[in-house]
């Protein structure tokens, strides 16, 4: 029997025999590949790192810039604490310094019982000070009052009986829970002042504001300080009596 062919059957069997010869040849050639591939040792990864190094050695790779700083880590500038300067006054012109020289000069002390460990102290340095200012012992006066807040008031009536050229004003405020500091410190500091503009008489404000009684030890030397302020402020006024009436 003769065996019968569809039209077209003998293409399409063609067709097919050719395009799974092509697949199977491209198979054949991905696993050449694949095995060549396999066959070529990786460089090790030390090796990759000397190489980069020396790359990086003979500047043919640029080396990133190191980023900036932080800002924490950048240099802080801190303000310049509060200090005595000197003040340069040009040439030709009339110029009046007071002396902290204390010869012959009456001195008035109004000092503050309330933290009298601290006050006590300020005390001491202020005496000190006047005694190498060459005041006499005799020439000074120590007024008590309660408080800093009743400074002012002390302050006021030392200097209205005109006997003394300078007050000294001595005092210690820490600061509590509340905000009765802020009310005595201040009035203290705005009392003083207006005891020497009403008298005409120098009023120097030796008076500590503190966070706590351990800021003490530092600052007892305000006592000193106080001390040669006031005797300076007594010797100018002293000068421009003197060049007034010439």
């Amino acid at each position: 029997m003769t065996e019968e062919r569809w039209p077209g059957e003998d293409r399409i069997s063609t067709t097919e025999e050719k395009e799974h010869g092509e697949d199977e040849a491209d198979a054949s050639s991905r696993e050449e590949d694949l095995a060549e591939a396999e066959s070529e040792p990786a460089p090790p990864e030390e090796q990759l790192d000397d190489e980069g190094a020396e790359e990086r050695r003979d500047g043919d790779t640029p080396v990133p810039e190191e980023a900036p700083a932080e800002e924490d880590e950048l240099p802080r500038l801190r303000a310049p604490g509060h200090a005595p300067g000197e003040l340069s006054v040009p040439d030709g012109y009339g110029v009046l310094t007071g002396s902290s020289d204390g010869a012959r000069r009456a001195v008035g002390i109004v000092v503050s019982r309330f933290n009298g460990e601290v006050t006590s102290r300020l005390l001491e340095s202020a005496l000190d000070e006047l005694e190498l200012a060459g005041v006499a012992r005799q020439a000074v006066t120590v007024v008590q009052v309660p408080g800093a807040f009743e400074l002012p008031l002390g302050a006021m009536a030392l200097a209205k009986t005109r006997r003394f050229a300078c007050i000294v004003a001595l005092g210690c405020v820490i600061r509590g829970e509340t905000p009765h500091f802020d009310y005595v410190a201040g009035e203290a500091a705005s009392g003083l002042q207006l005891a020497a503009l009403e008298t005409g008489i120098p009023v120097s404000f030796g008076v500590l504001t503190l966070e706590s009684a351990d800021q003490a030890d530092e600052r007892v030397g305000k006592g000193a300080e106080a001390v040669r302020t006031a005797l300076e402020m007594a010797d100018l006024f002293s000068q421009l009596r003197a060049s007034a009436t010439a």
